[in-house]
Order: structure tokens, then sequence, then C-alpha cells
């Protein structure tokens, strides 16, 4: 895949559930149903939310709730879909769409004919 594409980027935290689950895990499964080319989950270790309240990881803290990336690039036409499922998913945190142009793709196509991605 190269040319034109979308970058989801979902920002949670570790202790986001949904259906029992971690959410960022949850998130990487339906993408990954709904024939997204990947994802991959980036673990922060420092940042603060819309509640404003540092979550940071530190040698003597061992439950920092720490803020976690979910990021997918794919096309337009793959990403649309998949945004209602991921409304009802994040009732707390932050979701950002944005154009990007993808120079390399170095992985082989995918044995179903699909481009592969880089999760």
């Amino acid at each position: 895949m190269t040319g034109r594409a979308e970058r989801l980027r979902i920002y949670v935290r570790e202790s986001d559930r949904w259906e029992g689950e971690p959410l960022a895990g949850q998130i990487v499964r339906r993408a990954r149903a709904a024939g997204l080319a990947g994802a991959t989950v980036v673990r922060g270790f420092e940042g603060f939310g819309a509640d404003g309240r540092v979550h940071a990881a530190t040698l003597l803290e061992t439950e920092a709730d720490l803020p976690l990336i979910v990021e997918i690039v794919d096309a337009k036409e793959k990403i649309a879909p998949f945004l209602p499922e991921l409304e009802r998913m994040v009732s707390q945190g932050l979701v950002t769409l944005e154009e990007v142009r993808v120079v390399a793709d170095g992985h082989p196509s995918r044995p179903d004919g699909g481009a592969a991605g880089s999760g």
C-alpha cells in the first residue's frame, strides 16, 4: 500500500475495558476482523488526559494506568466503515483521523490478496 491513506489514532488508558477485556486489545482484534491492514498499540510512559491527572511509570508504582495509543493506517474506504464500531467502544479517550501519504510498505501482500499493514 502506497499513496494516500488515513491514520486513525485512538488514545486510551491501560485500565479501559470493553466487554470485560482490555479496550486496546479489543480494538486490535476488531480491526483485524474488519480486514484493516494492521494495528499497533504503543504504550506511553507518562501522560494526562481530560481528567487532568498525570499517569506516569515509576519504579515504585506498580499500577500507573499508563496511556496507550492504538494506531491504524489504511485506505479511507476501509477505515470509514470501522468508525461507528469504534465510537461505540471508546466512551473515554480521544480518537483522531488524519490523511497521510504512505511512501513505503515493505511488507509482502497477504495471502488473501490484500495489502499488508504495519501491525
